[in-house]
């Protein structure tokens, strides 16, 4: 089984639009996809879907607690860029681009979007033995 799509919730369309597109385009993504006046916000991540919407069920939006979603950079200056701009479009910094010694080494930054969902870009990342 492959996942296609992740969504997350959002208490603030517009907000998560100029974070993700400001965001995003650090990595050559393009803006979002969906026009304004839907209920969603979505990007194609080379064939992968990144949504965000507000919660289902009428409640606020929250974020997880431990869950964190990781972005590959293709270079070490994408990875300040992506950082950078999450800042100045409302993100909140969760750990500067540095080589970060949890994931051995590789280059890396972390940051919370404006509805506080913890996101981690890395260039040069090793997953498993």
């Amino acid at each position: 089984m492959i996942l296609k799509s992740l969504r997350l919730g959002t208490n603030d369309l517009d907000k998560a639009r100029a974070f993700y597109d400001a965001t995003f385009a650090t990595l050559g993504v393009a803006p979002c996809a969906v026009s304004g006046g839907y209920p969603i916000v979505l990007w194609d991540l080379d064939g992968f879907k990144f949504l965000l919407g507000a919660a289902r069920d009428g409640q606020p939006a929250t974020h997880a607690n431990g869950g964190t979603i990781i972005f590959e950079a293709p270079t070490e200056d994408a990875v300040r860029a992506w950082h950078a701009a999450g800042l100045a479009h409302g993100g909140t910094d969760e750990g500067g681009p540095e080589p970060k010694p949890q994931a051995r080494d590789a280059f890396g930054a972390y940051l919370r979007d404006p509805d506080g969902n913890k996101l981690g870009i890395y260039c040069g990342l090793k997953m498993g033995g």
